[in-house]
């Protein structure tokens, strides 16, 4: 009998997820990769927001684009508005418990926000990061994000709304309706967002209003601009001549009947 060698087959191939990892670190921010690394605790402040890092994690983030945890757990009636104040005023998260807020209740909302902010304040930005080291924020026990997985996570978030509908101009801008007659119907919580869709409302508004994360409002946003349903407000045309200046003979006539009036 003849014994012939052959060739192994090539391994198949294995994802690397070290390698995967360390090409999202420093994507967005490369300061917090460097805050991350060094184990910092303190408030870094960005053009959009500001991240809260204890022993180099993300432990609380907040943007004016995005509601609060306060907003959050007061707007569906989970917890009271004074109750949410007394606990924040006195730094104290235990007050939180046991007002119809379980930890696990606590810990799902908090990451929410946490995700929520961070989406904003991760946002490309004019201006540099300034970072402030001090104490750990009085939530930063809740549950700790390493920067890695925020970075992750926000990137990911950006790809959906992406994929959704790729003009941002509806993120930020106050919304009309395109077409508000004749709208077909939508899943309930879109319909939510485009009730509130009047020319004034930007998508934080509405968040608000609503009383839910504002990425997920974007989503939905994005839904309906795809759909033809929004679309932002056109700024206004401040640099469009007046009617008399673009029409020499119309001027000629104002003039003239000025000129009238003053006999």
């Amino acid at each position: 009998m003849t014994v012939v060698d052959t060739t192994p087959p090539p391994p198949l191939p294995v994802r690397d997820s070290t390698a995967a990892h360390e090409r999202v670190r420093g994507v967005l921010s490369p300061m917090l990769t460097r805050l991350a690394d060094e184990r910092a605790t303190g408030v870094l402040v960005r053009e959009h927001g500001t991240l809260h890092l204890a022993e180099g994690r993300v432990v609380h983030a907040e943007s004016p684009l995005a509601p609060g945890l306060g907003a959050l757990l007061t707007a569906h009636g989970a917890l009271d508005a004074r109750t949410w104040h007394d606990a924040e005023h006195s730094a104290d998260e235990t007050r939180l418990l046991g007002h119809g807020v379980t930890a696990g209740a606590l810990e799902l909302a908090q990451v929410s926000t946490l995700f929520d902010a961070a989406y904003f304040a991760l946002a490309p930005s004019s201006t540099p990061g300034r970072f402030r080291y001090g104490t750990a924020h009085w939530l930063a026990s809740v549950h700790p994000v390493p920067v890695a997985d925020l970075e992750r996570e926000t990137l990911r978030r950006r790809a959906l709304l992406r994929r959704i509908w790729p003009d941002p101009a509806t993120d930020a801008a106050p919304l009309i309706r395109a077409d508000p007659v004749a709208a077909p119907a939508v899943p309930p919580r879109q319909a939510a967002v485009l009730a509130r869709v009047d020319g004034v409302r930007r998508a934080a508004d509405i968040a608000r209003e609503l009383g839910r994360p504002a990425f997920h409002t974007l989503v939905h946003i994005r839904r309906l601009a795809a759909a033809g349903l929004v679309s932002p407000q056109p700024p206004p045309d401040e640099d469009r001549p007046p009617p008399d200046a673009a029409d020499p003979y119309i001027a000629l006539l104002k003039r003239v009947r000025d000129a009238l009036e003053a006999l």
